[in-house]
């Protein structure tokens, strides 16, 4: 394999066809839910697993009084996604599309993927249990931060008239 170099850091060419390692997550102010880590396209069947699969651990942590906070991704607002929130979930709130700005797993995320990318995994395998151990290390001061952050974000869009804030 052939590396290249940027600063101290190997950088390795990526091939075409990879295998790409997709996850789920979810967090409040009292912590983090388990990461979940899957190879196939999301679906809104797929999706509606997940939430079930992560259902009894949402609720030990949060009991009966919580909302669900999600993007307006297709395969989230699906039919098959809708009704089993509906039937499951306390509330699901309504949330603008295309707000990255707001929603501070995307932050998470980055985190996540820099904490990942230090410790360069060689296969997919790896990958998927770098990403698994570097989830459980994130610190709960990071995720009391970024829901901290919330209103200062709504402030900020709101100031913007909706446009890009710095988050």
């Amino acid at each position: 394999m052939q590396y290249w170099y940027r600063g101290q850091r190997p950088v390795r060419r990526i091939p075409k066809d990879r295998t790409r390692v997709n996850a789920w997550g979810g967090f409040c102010v009292r912590g983090k839910t388990s990461l979940y880590c899957f190879r196939e396209n999301m679906t809104g069947a797929v999706y509606v697993e997940i939430v079930r699969d992560h259902l009894p651990e949402i609720r030990r942590m949060l009991r009966g009084n919580w909302r669900l906070q999600q993007d307006n991704d297709p395969k989230l607002t699906s039919h098959v996604a809708k009704e089993f929130l509906q039937e499951n979930v306390p509330t699901v709130m309504d949330w603008p599309s295309n707000s990255p700005d707001l929603n501070p797993i995307e932050n998470l995320w980055s985190v996540l993927k820099r904490n990942v990318e230090l410790r360069q995994p060689r296969n997919i395998g790896e990958l998927e249990i770098f990403m698994k151990e570097e989830w459980s290390k994130i610190p709960q001061d990071i995720i009391k931060n970024l829901v901290g952050s919330m209103k200062e974000r709504c402030r900020l869009v709101i100031e913007n008239n909706g446009e890009r804030i710095p988050y």
